[in-house]
């Protein structure tokens, strides 16, 4: 499906502005972001029905909301979902003209542009995206670096639940941005999610996989928008074959959903370490792998023992190489998870590492695997 220039134009800029999650302990999962990701809290904002926190590493800014009434959109998501991702925030430089493109070409309408006083977003709007998933369209001062959603109050960045600066965390765990956010959808849903993002928002087409895991398989589809900073791998179960993981979320979940956030860096190895040292437990790779690996990609000895040493996987495509690790979930349902990655040069989305990292998903499903710390 092409794009039509009336669709695209508007939109040609969109980039990841703010990740919101809906949390029931928003205290508790602050503290999880700032003392095991090296995050920091940039923001807080309210109201009578609501608490909310901007926390930021590197590029990347996630927003945890807690409903503190029945009446807050937080509340029913939690009761259904569990903590989750319920906004992906895409920043443009024209809401009114980018909400009116993607409301023509069939977006779904959550809210209206509005006009907000002070130092966040100028104009904000926002349209449906997938299950209980909105994109709030953001609007900011030209050239401005990143900002807080409308009605936060910004703190010094640094602030840790128990005190101390995070700053030394940060640079020690090196998070760069969200390279990627992949959604679970259910059996069906992925055609009709591509063509709505296609149509509605102007994203292209740019990757398709089949992923077999044993008995169980699922189909994967990868759409960026016009600017190439937002990219989403969106996945469905393969309903010939055994129900597995994805089936698994959906059920969980309660219908479609973010299944993990994934987190850029300079230097993969060193990240995983960083962040095992501060408690964060990743999935692990057979040794096996690694044996095979060196005959596939060319690595020095020094690089291959260090991914080894560390889980993480690697594959290469016509321009480079690419680094990427699944953490182990800490949800109560199993339904989030995070992923660090690092690409040398590589565009594509590890086609080889693809089934390992599935695999090593449903071996810690299944209880057959130990975890790296």
């Amino acid at each position: 499906m092409r794009n039509s220039s009336k669709t695209a134009e508007p939109l040609a800029d969109l980039a990841i502005d703010y990740v919101e999650l809906y949390v029931e302990n928003l205290d508790s999962s602050a503290f999880q972001w700032v003392d095991r990701y090296a995050f920091g809290i940039v923001g807080s904002g309210g109201s009578a029905e609501h608490r909310s926190l901007a926390l930021r590493h590197g590029e990347i800014t996630l927003v945890l909301t807690q409903a503190t009434s029945d009446r807050h959109p937080a509340s029913a998501y939690v009761l259904s979902h569990g903590d989750g991702v319920a906004d992906i925030a895409l920043r443009t430089a024209d809401v009114r003209a980018a909400f009116a493109a993607a409301v023509a070409n069939g977006a779904g309408v959550h809210r209206q542009p509005a006009r907000h006083t002070g130092d966040g977003p100028s104009v904000t709007a926002a349209v449906r995206g997938f299950g209980d998933v909105i994109h709030t369209l953001v609007q900011r001062v030209p050239d401005a670096g990143p900002g807080l959603p409308a009605g936060f109050v910004p703190t010094d960045g640094q602030e840790r639940p128990d005190g101390p600066s995070a700053e030394a965390g940060l640079a020690e765990v090196g998070l760069l941005d969200i390279d990627h956010i992949a959604v679970c959808l259910g059996s069906g849903g992925l055609g009709p999610a591509v063509a709505y993002y296609q149509q509605a928002l102007g994203f292209r087409d740019v990757f398709a996989e089949h992923i077999v895991v044993g008995a169980q398989a699922m189909h994967s589809r990868v759409v960026q928008s016009p600017s190439g900073t937002v990219t989403l791998t969106l996945i469905e179960p393969d309903d010939t074959a055994l129900p597995g993981q994805i089936d698994e979320f959906l059920k969980s979940h309660q219908g479609s959903g973010v299944q993990h956030l994934a987190f850029s860096s300079h230097d993969a190895v060193g990240s995983v370490r960083a962040l095992s040292d501060r408690g964060v437990t990743f999935l692990s790779t057979p040794d096996a792998y690694y044996d095979l690996l060196g005959e596939r990609i060319g690595l020095s000895p020094r690089r291959l023992a260090d991914l080894r040493a560390t889980g993480v996987l690697a594959d290469e495509d016509h321009d480079g190489q690419l680094f990427q690790i699944f953490t182990a979930s800490t949800h109560p349902r199993h339904t989030l998870f995070y992923e660090v990655i690092e690409r040398q040069g590589a565009q594509t989305f590890g086609s080889a590492n693809i089934k390992a990292l599935y695999e090593a998903v449903e071996l810690e499903r299944t209880g057959q695997r130990d975890f790296r710390r």
